[in-house]
């Protein structure tokens, strides 16, 4: 019984270490800040995402899972070659299962 509850416990702090803000392994759900926005990808079932890479000044390049391969340069939008167009300073990208959402900023 203690051996039992020794492997639940070890268990239960192994995936609560593994879902942070940044990388949710059990809803597959991994986010990171990509210049000034916040990019969220799901169906992303990885244990550590990489890091965005900053190419140049403004431009930067994210591919948190294999199939989601996220470019903005200069605040232009791209997922998997397909162009969404200009983001403004601050919204938000998501991509849930290969559909893509950009949520603007409202002024303030």
């Amino acid at each position: 019984m203690i051996e039992t509850m020794k492997t639940v416990l070890t268990l239960l702090a192994l995936l609560a270490t593994a879902c942070t803000r940044e990388n949710n392994v059990i809803l597959g759900r991994v986010e990171s800040a990509v210049g000034t926005h916040t990019v969220v990808v799901t169906d992303c079932y990885r244990t550590t995402a990489p890091a965005p890479d900053q190419v140049g000044g403004t431009d930067y390049h994210y591919i948190p899972c294999k199939d989601a391969d996220v470019w903005i340069k200069a605040d232009e939008l791209t997922v998997n070659g397909k162009a969404y167009g200009k983001l403004n300073p601050g919204d938000g990208v998501l991509v849930d299962h290969g559909v893509v959402s950009i949520e603007r900023k409202r002024a303030r």
